[in-house]
């Protein structure tokens, strides 16, 4: 195999590892991401659960793009529970994260 050609697949694994294929829609751009701490006085409406796949053709996704991809889901979905806000409940793990939901704004 030619260095050219070794080199061109070991950029385009590394341009594919950090897309994001998950965007953030128009009602999802206003549901904020706050900690536990700031939602005290906030109504729990829910929990959703963020699914994404880690590798692309066996190559584990930079951190920072599933992180993105977790959160604009969360945000995405938080709509659909009539929140307003979400806060991580752990970790990601294997590419799943757990947010709670809540409505901090009145209606």
């Amino acid at each position: 195999m030619s260095i050219n050609r070794i080199l061109s697949i070991s950029l385009l694994t590394v341009l594919v590892s950090a897309c994001t294929w998950v965007e953030l829609n128009e009602e999802g751009e206003k549901v904020r991401v706050l900690s536990a701490a700031e939602v005290t006085k906030c109504t729990f409406v829910g929990n959703t659960t963020s699914t994404i796949t880690e590798k692309i053709v066996g190559v584990k996704r930079h951190e920072n793009a599933i992180n993105y991809e977790l959160i604009s889901l969360a945000r995405n979905s938080a709509i659909k529970l009539d929140g307003d806000t979400v806060v991580a409940d752990g970790p990601a793990v294997d590419g799943n994260q757990v947010f709670k939901v809540y409505r901090c704004v009145p209606r």
